[in-house]
């Protein structure tokens, strides 16, 4: 069965041709659901490959199957086949990539009713889900960046969907831009490790020897820099905030099940390489990531936009996870995550689908009579996120701030900013909450909400369910209960082990509770009940995000296309200039010398002879000294 996995990228492609050649023709909805079948045929191949995977004696390493479709780059002593690689890691990220990548297929089939580029829209989402697939799948770092650029290429395609608006096709742009600096950060690193260790392909660089402490140092950082963009830390998050603009399902899609885990899934897959100073940089990084985005969505007041933020900082735990040596952990989080904040996004596209089209949640409240659905789905994912047990955030999040409290010397600051960034995560989307479906009717009198088709229903409820028991997988203080830790513990080089007691486990969790309710009681206080002046709870200065993009677009706009310029003179004057320079000499040189290539056979004989004597003078010259 582990040799079905060729199907669970084929499906995807197969859909995506289909949609290519007859969508057109096929129209609405029948493009929706050839894309959805394609989908839900890929998660069912994976569930196949996944059983057959655990017939295989995980003790004695058999979890790990490299499935070789052909040689493609036999370049001298560089040789990189196109092939997939199934291990514990690869078939996890691809069993929630494929499932929840369905349901919002599914949805996608009410919520894009009437579009006019229906069809295409499903197109794009079936080339999105094969790229990730094949970025998860890949054997080796160059397919691996051949599905990373894929996802790009999807993101952009899908963000700007509706480029008819400035604001869209101006996000799209964006993504696309701010990933370019990822990418060079990932090539660059492909390079110095075949460099150093003479392949690209994971099995043997996971069983290379180390590379030296700089080298090792400059290669971790480098993916890291290549995680950042994709996976949207400090200072390359500006994309994910703007990717809101596309249709929400692509939304759910960006920030839930495909490209932004693929930042978090590299550095696990290359734990091998990844130094502990490096480490220490990716945690820090990806605590005041997580502190940031959270003190940026308290202020906002676009539906998406706050979950959009609220994406930035739970990346931001997952980066502190992976710094904290907790791999496990990180991908536990990316599990749950994409259940609660797939629902979430979803659950947000009900509301705007409702109301519709409006996404300010200051016209909005008292939905949840009208879309009881929506309403009680959306609340289960928001006690997921906010960290309430026993839903599946609070288990996962709480394992990462246990890993952050271990961490050596900085190990209880980074697990204080994970604490406060709990807190902020509790009181924004508590808020949220209370301003969409609690509190008084804020809509317009000509707007009547209603509750969503089945199609769109149906998703929001699996996803709630999943965001309920998700926590299963790994329950942390019960050991014949770390399903997921045991799965995947074969792979990593170094596996995280909790040092803490018992005791210190539970006053960790409950400190992280009591702050989870803390955030709650005050937005109940702020946003409800309005027994705190809300009135310096949304300072401009959060609303605006710090203006750190402000700011990146007045350095890019102004002092930076100056620069840019310059630089663009300096390689034409001096850099060309000095290559086009040296082949003029070089053709003068030439134009000097032509005329004793005449052809003619005397000028030759000539020639030979002239030289014939000179060599001889020059001998007789040596015998006379």
């Amino acid at each position: 069965m582990v040799e079905l996995i060729w199907l669970v990228p084929a499906l995807p492609l197969l859909g995506f041709f289909l949609l290519l050649l007859i969508g057109h023709k096929v129209g609405e909805p029948g493009s929706g659901w050839i894309a959805t079948i394609a989908a839900g045929g890929s998660f069912l191949a994976t569930l196949a490959v996944f059983v057959g995977l655990l017939g295989r004696d995980g003790h004695a390493g058999d979890r790990s199957y490299e499935f070789i479709l052909f040689e493609w780059l036999p370049a001298g002593s560089l040789k990189v086949e196109a092939g997939f690689l199934v291990d514990p890691l690869s078939i996890t990220m691809a069993l929630f990539v494929t499932g929840v990548g369905s349901l919002i297929h599914l949805y996608s089939i009410g919520y894009m009713h009437g579009d006019p580029k229906f069809s295409k829209f499903f197109l794009y989402l079936n080339l999105f889900l094969f790229s990730m697939l094949m970025l998860v799948f890949g054997n080796n770092l160059v397919v691996t960046f051949l599905g990373w650029e894929g996802v790009g290429a999807c993101s952009y395609f899908l963000i700007s969907f509706w480029h008819q608006r400035e604001s869209a096709a101006r996000a799209g742009k964006k993504a696309f831009v701010t990933n370019r600096v990822g990418d060079w950060g990932f090539m660059i690193a492909t390079f110095a490790i075949w460099s150093a260790l003479g392949t690209v392909t994971y099995t043997e660089i996971s069983n290379s020897p180390a590379m030296s402490a700089a080298t090792g140092t400059a290669v971790s950082l480098l993916l890291f820099v290549a995680a950042a963009g994709k996976s949207a830390q400090l200072p390359l998050y500006v994309w994910l905030p703007d990717a809101m603009e596309g249709p929400t399902p692509v939304s759910a899609m960006v920030h839930a099940a495909t490209m932004v885990t693929s930042g978090v899934y590299l550095l696990v897959r290359m734990n091998s390489v990844l130094t502990d100073d490096a480490l220490l940089v990716i945690a820090v990084v990806g605590a005041a990531t997580a502190l940031f985005a959270a003190l940026c969505a308290v202020a906002q007041h676009d539906i998406k936009k706050v979950l959009a933020y609220s994406t930035v900082s739970q990346l931001g735990y997952m980066f502190l996870a992976i710094g904290s040596g907790a791999y496990v952990a990180a991908i536990f989080h990316v599990i749950t995550h994409a259940f609660f904040k797939a629902l979430l996004f979803l659950g947000s596209g009900s509301v705007i689908h409702g109301m519709h089209d409006e996404q300010d949640m200051r016209k909005m409240g008292a939905l949840r009579a009208v879309m009881p659905i929506t309403a009680g789905t959306f609340i289960v994912g928001w006690l997921a996120i906010a960290g309430v047990p026993p839903f599946a955030g609070f288990w996962s999040k709480d394992e990462i701030l246990l890993a952050a409290w271990e961490q050596k010397n900085i190990g209880p600051l980074l697990w204080f900013v994970g604490l406060v960034t709990a807190l902020l995560t509790a009181y924004y989307m508590s808020r949220q909450v209370i301003l969409v479906f609690f509190g008084k009717q804020n809509w317009e009198e000509d707007v009547h909400p209603h509750e969503s088709s089945w199609t769109m229903t149906t998703p929001l409820c699996l996803l709630a369910g999943a965001a309920v028991v998700g926590g299963a997988i790994n329950l942390p203080l019960v050991k014949d209960w770390l399903v997921l830790e045991h799965f995947l513990e074969p792979i990593f080089h170094h596996p995280h082990h909790f040092s803490s007691g018992t005791a210190t486990k539970i006053a960790l969790a409950v400190i992280s509770v009591v702050a989870g309710l803390i955030g709650i009681s005050i937005a109940i206080l702020s946003w409800l009940t309005r027994r705190i002046p809300t009135d310096r709870l949304e300072p401009e200065f959060l609303e605006n995000a710090m203006y750190v993009d402000a700011t990146y677009a007045r350095v890019v706009g102004g002092t930076g296309t100056s620069a840019f310029q310059k630089t663009a003179d300096f390689d034409s004057s001096v850099v060309d200039g000095s290559v086009n320079g040296l082949g003029r000499l070089i053709m003068k040189f030439g134009q000097l010398i032509q005329p004793t290539q005449s052809g003619y056979m005397r000028n030759y004989a000539i020639g030979i002879a002239v030289g014939a004597l000179a060599i001889i003078a020059l001998l007789a010259w040596g015998l006379l000294l």
